[in-house]
């Protein structure tokens, strides 16, 4: 009891700020767009992982990526590095003019969310951590002279428990700072992004810490809520919302907003696999997917990103249904 009704309280207070965020979103006439792209997320859907990063770019028009690798396929092996797919990825973005955000760390998206190695899981948590860090500045040196890259990113939402992570990851707050630190001092010349939540934070803590705030937008989630009482307490949201929350983050730390998730995918109860289309179509279908970019252009924020155009192609590909990716080559045909 004691659990629903924290739930309630939550939802309700979600309602309160949505309904009650004043003033008026008009349609924010340019926006860069971009979409994410993991490699292990095509391969779960069972897609060429290379066809579909190359059709986001050659057939969607996309020209603004953010790149999601995980720490345990880059190095499998205690300091062996596997850096070929990636190495491939950054090329081709280098002669096609996209420009990449990179998201470095131990949580870098999609489930289980932290990517440990599983040679690192017998390791004492201070030798977990240099070996985290260890991977950074692997990975850092060797992309800062890509033109590609536009920004890092560092961890993944690392103040929202979320995931699968080991039990330091949100108990120590100087890691995150080492992290940016280490990232500052290997390359000076890219800003940092540090995401939050949209929904369940004001974004402060983020603010605090990086050079840009990213944050996520999800409409239709599943959630102990939703499950329970058949309400998605995140529906109640208005796009004043996050336009009220950037413009504080603005005026208190000087920093820019930008939407590095916006759902465009359905959020189904168990895996995407395993869930049928018609429940896939209760988060997500064409019709949400319009009323979505719609709502994400009203919230006055520059730069928005797509979660989920490998699920677009699986929808066109493997189920006939490219309503979506077709949608979305409109969006990007407009800039």
């Amino acid at each position: 009891m004691a659990f629903i009704f924290l739930i309630m309280l939550f939802a309700a207070g979600v309602a309160v700020l949505g309904y009650f965020s004043l003033g008026t979103a008009q349609a924010r006439g340019k926006i860069s767009w971009g979409v994410d792209f993991s490699q292990s997320y095509a391969e779960y859907l069972g897609l060429d992982w290379r066809r579909t990063y190359l059709a986001m770019i050659d057939d969607l028009g996309a020209k603004n990526l953010k790149l999601h690798t995980q720490w345990n396929f880059v190095e499998g092996k205690i300091s062996e590095y596997y850096f070929d797919d990636i190495d491939w990825q950054i090329k081709q973005a280098e002669e096609k003019n996209v420009k990449i955000i990179y998201v470095l760390g131990v949580k870098t998206g999609r489930w289980p969310e932290c990517h440990m190695p599983e040679w690192s899981r017998y390791f004492p948590e201070n030798l977990q951590k240099a070996k985290l860090l260890e991977y950074i500045l692997k990975v850092v040196n060797r992309y800062k002279d890509s033109q590609a890259i536009s920004y890092w990113q560092i961890e993944n939402e690392p103040f929202l428990r979320f995931g699968k992570c080991p039990s330091w990851y949100y108990q120590d707050a100087d890691l995150l700072k080492a992290e940016i630190d280490l990232v500052k001092s290997i390359d000076p010349s890219r800003k940092i992004i540090i995401s939050d939540s949209g929904e369940k934070s004001m974004w402060f803590g983020a603010a605090k810490l990086g050079d840009i705030v990213g944050i996520t937008m999800y409409r239709n989630s599943w959630n102990g809520f939703a499950q329970t009482f058949g309400v998605n307490p995140y529906a109640f949201l208005s796009p004043i919302f996050y336009l009220n929350k950037a413009q504080a983050v603005k005026r208190i730390f000087g920093k820019d907003v930008i939407c590095v998730e916006l759902q465009s995918e359905p959020w189904p109860s168990k895996p995407m696999l395993q869930a049928s289309l018609e429940e896939q179509a209760k988060s997500m279908n064409p019709d949400m997917f319009k009323e979505n970019i719609e709502f994400a252009k009203k919230t006055g924020l520059s730069q928005i990103f797509f979660w989920g155009a490998e699920w677009w192609l699986w929808m066109k590909e493997k189920q006939n249904l490219p309503e979506v990716w077709e949608e979305a080559k409109k969006v990007f045909s407009e800039r």
